[in-house]
């Protein structure tokens, strides 16, 4: 790292302190806690000047108890008051955490913390249980702080991190880092295979903070309600009050509807960070029921594509002027564009359901965004990469100040998605795509899901949105299978739990009429073979992508 002075000081925790000085008796963040003899909810609440202090209590107690600048430390915290105040004493410090998605699994654990190699670990006590019981960061982990009650492992409490901090009485605590200093490793959803850890510079976060304030005019003073723990944190550099929804977060598809019903009202909510499953679930509930959001404006969703049918059920529910947007990205690099629902229904979706794909919007300045050929190969320089002229379906690739560098302890991912250009860093977004004539993006799928065939390539989201348009459907996955010796394409179809209640229909009378509805497009008419799946395996995540590695295997065998 460069020493203090060498550069300008870039450091994401430092908006919380410019916060707290502006606004101190704003609130930061409000959790709901129960509800209380009268029924009535409840909830606890942090100022901005009590958030700023607690986290700084925390800095320097981390300090005294051997955590430092620069060492990699796990946090598995519930969102929550120690959520929050400890993610910002971390940055505050130097520290390094690395999130990691709780549901991954055991295996995707073991193999993303040996990746990160951290030297400390903060979690509550079922996080510690696991990690002793499972070994997990055996080789590496040599300090540990229990939030809660700690069992039979050694370390320390948070409870006494604070003492120490408290007894140190050295004030504010921000260290000196720089734009290209690593702030944390977040790692990715694991949907397409292992989940990697993605290097995060204090550059990158601040330059995220900028894009989604000017994107979508975030102002100082705004309720949002994040139903993803991480966009949270973006929350006190915006100057927003972040309110925490009551629900599962590895589990968004399953939120209890009038939860986040009653944290809007309560609190006013003006924004809201939702994954496309969980809109589904709030609007299909929502249309059902009469239920409206009176005060939210602005909806960001991101993930996977948003059916449009998802988009006209949540505007029933909020005000005439607002707007849901679906910001496209990666954890590698967020946003890369965006656009609007309006546009959506009334221009690109027409477009969509004929079997173009998905137009995620008109890229967000200043990114830089090119499409070019499709190759599974590493590119290690961009002379070797050949760019494609609107309309082509390509790769797409995107550089800019939110674009990170490297995968953390994978060195061979790195190479497959990194391009060296002119001394910046190229992201390959895995995803492939295509400008139209006007300048706007459009997703075609995953790479990797895409079905070679002899002679053709089909790409999944034109294939998919086309047979989605059947009521019969709530969402379809294009696969490949080998029959007699021949690579053929295969659609896997999830029913319309709610369609089929309605008016029941048989697996041959549905087939035959997606088979009717492919018929005029020249990339589906010759999809023949369908199968039922009674639900579709999705990321821990967001709940909406599609394991299509999983269905290919079991497409596999069903038609074996």
């Amino acid at each position: 790292m460069s020493s203090a002075g060498d550069a300008a000081m870039c450091n994401i925790a430092s908006h919380l302190p410019k916060m707290a000085r502006l606004q101190p008796d704003a609130l930061a963040v409000v959790f709901p806690t129960g509800l209380d003899a009268n029924g009535t909810r409840t909830y606890a609440r942090q100022t901005y000047a009590e958030l700023d202090k607690q986290s700084d209590v925390i800095a320097a107690g981390l300090g005294k108890a051997g955590i430092t600048r620069g060492m990699r430390t796990v946090l598995m915290v519930k969102p929550g008051p120690e959520f929050f105040a400890l993610t910002f004493a971390l940055f505050k410090a130097g520290i390094v955490p690395v999130l990691i998605d709780p549901g991954l699994g055991i295996a995707q654990l073991k193999t993303c913390l040996a990746q990160a190699e951290p030297e400390a670990f903060i979690g509550i006590p079922a996080a510690h249980a696991a990690r002793v019981v499972l070994g997990l960061g055996r080789k590496t982990i040599r300090l540990c702080i229990t939030v809660g009650s700690r069992w039979l492992w050694g370390g320390t409490t948070l409870a006494k991190v604070i003492a120490l901090g408290e007894g140190q009485g050295t004030g504010p605590v921000l260290v000196h880092t720089q734009a290209d200093d690593i702030a944390a490793i977040l790692f990715t959803s694991g949907s397409t295979g292992i989940a990697k850890g993605v290097r995060y510079s204090h550059g990158n976060f601040a330059a995220q903070v900028e894009l989604i304030r000017k994107t979508y005019d975030i102002r100082p003073g705004e309720i949002d309600l994040p139903t993803f723990p991480l966009f949270a944190l973006f929350d006190p550099a915006l100057g927003m009050t972040t309110v925490v929804p009551d629900m599962d977060f590895t589990r968004p598809a399953n939120v209890n509807p009038m939860k986040i019903k009653h944290a809007i009202d309560d609190w006013g909510v003006t924004n809201v960070f939702a994954s496309p499953a969980l809109l589904a679930t709030v609007s299909r509930h929502g249309v059902a029921n009469g239920v409206q959001w009176p005060t939210v404006r602005r909806i960001l969703t991101a993930g996977a594509p948003v059916p449009a049918a998802t988009l006209e059920r949540m505007h029933q529910m909020l005000a005439p002027d607002a707007e849901i947007f679906t910001p496209y990205g990666a954890t590698e690099a967020l946003p890369v564009a965006s656009i609007g629902s309006r546009e959506i229904l009334t221009d690109t979706r027409v477009r969509t359901e004929a079997g173009a794909g998905v137009c995620v919007g008109r890229v967000v300045a200043p990114n830089d965004v090119r499409v070019i050929a499709i190759t599974d190969e590493p590119i290690t320089d961009w002379a070797q990469a050949h760019v494609l002229s609107a309309g082509q379906i390509g790769e797409i690739t995107v550089a800019g100040p939110t674009t990170t560098s490297m995968y953390i302890g994978r060195p061979d991912a790195t190479r497959s998605a990194k391009i060296q250009r002119d001394g910046a860093i190229v992201h390959r977004m895995g995803d492939v795509g295509y400008f139209d004539e006007s300048g706007r993006l459009w997703f075609c799928g995953r790479k990797s899901h895409r079905v070679q065939l002899d002679g053709v390539t089909l790409f999944s989201a034109p294939v998919e949105e086309i047979f989605n348009t059947h009521a019969a459907v709530f969402r379809t996955a294009l696969v490949a299978a080998t029959v007699g010796g021949i690579r053929i394409p295969v659609l896997c179809v999830e029913r319309d739990a709610d369609a089929q209640t309605r008016s029941p229909l048989s697996e041959r009378a549905l087939f035959d009429e997606l088979k009717t509805i492919g018929a005029p497009y020249a990339h589906t008419e010759n999809i023949a073979h369908f199968l039922i799946h009674p639900g579709f395996p999705v990321d821990i995540r967001h709940n909406a992508k599609i394991g299509r590695e999983i269905l290919t295997v079991w497409a596999q065998a069903k038609l074996s």
